[in-house]
């Protein structure tokens, strides 16, 4: 069986870096639409989508608690950051007319739905796109963790880290011309080694659920539908 009908329903994770393009803060506009349309390319052909967005483009918990404001207050600031990423996507997603919600692990029902699983499972086997908002709603835990949460919640089958670089690599590719790309990892190793991929927490979640994790390079136009057909350059974390 291809990897086409293996996945079912994903959960694509977006840095909030992501959103920037070539600014140094914010929000791109044409980025955002961008990365809806890689998003609505693949829900057109059936499958159930779900997104986490970063909000490290418009504010950073752990470098403001570091710079003096209070640890848990910085990442409540960093999860705000989180919702008003999680709109934009919303709108350039509905633009290109791919109905979403965005629920929010921190209710504030003037401008989204506050997550509750059995809704969002709903609104996902009903083909709407689901952002999730407002990380876990718990301060020292990264988006990549809430990711990897939500993915085992709605039982998806594979998280996809959409990165600036196309999969994990033995060294920086950005300034090792030589760094070679791994094309699958076990769980273990990306523990035991400290590759950084995600957090410790996420990639432990996911190996206690068995949902593999694919690495892949956001920027690569078509790239979220090629890795999902297994045609992509990606680096596939599992078992």
């Amino acid at each position: 069986m291809g990897q086409k009908s293996e996945y079912k329903r994903v959960l694509l994770k977006v840095s909030g870096e992501a959103l920037m393009g070539d600014q140094g803060y914010g929000i791109d506009v044409a980025v955002t639409q961008r990365i809806a349309s890689e998003v609505k390319a693949v829900h057109a052909k059936g499958m159930e989508v779900a997104l986490v967005i970063g909000g490290g483009n418009i504010f950073r918990g752990l470098s403001a608690s570091q710079a003096g404001i209070e640890r848990s207050t910085a990442d409540y600031m960093g999860m705000l950051a989180t919702v008003m990423n999680a709109l934009a996507m919303q709108s350039a997603l509905e633009k290109q007319d791919v109905q979403t919600r965005v629920m929010s692990a921190i209710p504030m029902t003037t401008v989204c739905e506050p997550y509750i699983r059995r809704r969002a499972v709903r609104h996902m086997e009903k083909g709407r796109v689901v952002i999730f908002a407002a990380g876990t709603g718990n301060p020292y835990f990264t988006t990549d963790t809430a990711a990897a949460l939500r993915a085992a919640e709605m039982e998806c089958d594979a998280l996809l880290k959409g990165t600036q670089v196309d999969g994990v690599y033995d060294a920086d590719p950005k300034t090792n011309p030589d760094a070679t790309r791994f094309d699958k990892l076990s769980y273990h190793k990306v523990l035991t080694d400290d590759l950084r991929v995600m957090d410790a927490a996420a990639v432990t979640l996911m190996r206690e659920n068995s949902i593999p994790i694919i690495v892949f390079s956001i920027h690569k136009k078509g790239g979220f539908d090629a890795v999902l057909q297994g045609k992509g350059d990606c680096t596939i974390i599992g078992t």
